[in-house]
């Protein structure tokens, strides 16, 4: 994850370079490209900067449809100025750009144990039968032979749909122990995993059962009141019906993502509307951060899901093209 600290240095250095301040010379190509890569961070004043230049032609060629798309992303995060841009230029046409494709970090592969190696003599042999290895009888183990002699199926080596494993990574331990018992115990009534509720707990609400956010998201997996009506939350202050209402979403994020703990992760907090509007995750800062802070708690890109939740999203074949992760 790149640090705040370190796109706030490309966004200044554009605009220095933009305007030609201080001992930088002017350089229209190297301030709209850092803009750019501020922008695809999340970063709403790189995101309006970069907009301004491309609808006014400033030092690089002028493209409104572009334009159209940084203002309106940068309007949804709240920055005033877009927002009487964004109105200006009226909804986005065409294809998100480049500059608002986030580049979400790739987990590190799992680390495997070497299957034990067998001698010659015993390969591909039944496990129990007795061969002679350099002049003495041994048996072939059970479990070396089942590791070197079976190979593990196809379909659940790539991860196909339906036969996902369930993350089995540890679980925080700042979690207050009656929840992290109660989401273990629920948790696979949703086919989900306590690694990723309990992932998306601690983003949501730090596991305080009476959280309000400014934008009246309630309890610890942070309901807003329509999405609390839509599951059937009748209180979301309760833990158990709030914890429960949470993971009804989850799992019907994960059918409409098929499985994909980024997209449902930056969905929980952003709406899957605008998942599906940037085919990805949004180019806003504080998802970003929220999807950097979930993937390596739950451990996996992919995780199991429920086709009978929900149907799949309509815009879902657009979203698998590779431009997500570098």
């Amino acid at each position: 994850m790149v640090l705040p600290e370190r796109i706030a240095l490309w966004r200044d250095e554009a605009r220095a370079l933009e305007r030609g301040d201080g001992e930088l010379p002017r350089d229209p190509a190297r301030a709209a490209t850092l803009y750019c890569q501020a922008a695809r961070h999340g970063d709403a004043q790189a995101q309006f900067a970069l907009g301004w230049m491309l609808v006014n032609g400033h030092g690089v060629e002028r493209d409104e449809v572009q334009a159209a798309h940084l203002f309106a992303a940068a309007a949804e995060q709240g920055l005033e100025q877009a927002r009487g841009m964004a109105d200006r230029m009226g909804a986005p046409r065409g294809d998100t750009p480049p500059c608002l494709k986030p580049a979400l970090p790739e987990l590190p592969p799992p680390v495997r144990p070497a299957a034990p190696q067998l001698p010659p003599q015993m390969r591909g042999l039944a496990p129990g039968t007795w061969v002679m290895v350099n002049g003495k009888p041994m048996q072939v183990p059970t479990a070396v032979a089942a590791a070197t002699n079976r190979a593990r199926p196809a379909a659940l080596a790539q991860g196909a749909p339906g036969q996902l494993p369930m993350p089995d990574g540890p679980l925080p331990g700042h979690a207050p122990p009656a929840i992290v018992e109660f989401v273990r115990l629920v948790a696979p009534e949703y086919r989900l995993s306590p690694q990723l509720v309990l992932a998306i707990m601690a983003t949501e609400s730090g596991f305080r059962a009476g959280a309000i956010s400014p934008k009246n998201a309630q309890g610890l997996m942070q309901l807003i009141p329509e999405t609390a009506a839509r599951f059937g939350v009748r209180n979301p202050l309760d833990p158990a019906q709030n914890i429960r209402g949470g993971m009804a979403y989850l799992r019907w994020l994960l059918a409409r993502f098929e499985g994909d703990v980024a997209l449902a992760a930056a969905a929980y907090n952003a709406g899957e509307g605008a998942v599906e509007r940037y085919l990805g995750v949004p180019p806003y800062a504080e998802t970003l951060a929220y999807v950097a802070k979930v993937l390596p708690a739950v451990g996996v890109l992919r995780h199991p899901f429920d086709p009978k939740a929900g149907p799949p999203s309509e815009r879902l074949a657009l979203m698998r093209q590779p431009i997500r992760v570098r």
